[in-house]
């Protein structure tokens, strides 16, 4: 008998067996009260986090227009004056 088979006849006695009681409904309405709460703060932090990536390219935006760091800087000296 291979390990896959093994397994899978575990597998089944497992399935087989009794199955579990019902579960409590004071249990029930703590798990859904604390997936509610779960759920909120998944969203607030997701929201949070779109918020600062949109401020960021907010900031970046306003940078570049001040900055523009595409525009070649002048230059500090002059050339030199070969012809008089």
């Amino acid at each position: 008998m291979s390990q896959y088979e093994r397994k899978e006849s575990a597998v089944r006695r497992i399935l087989e067996g009794a199955q579990p009681a019902a579960v409590p409904p004071e249990l029930f309405d703590e798990a859904v009260r604390r997936g509610g709460r779960s759920l909120r703060r998944r969203r607030a932090l997701r929201r949070l986090l779109w918020l600062v990536l949109l401020a960021a390219a907010v900031a970046f935006t306003v940078w570049a227009c001040a900055a523009r760091p595409w525009v070649e800087p002048p230059s500090d000296t002059t050339p030199p004056l070969t012809r008089w």
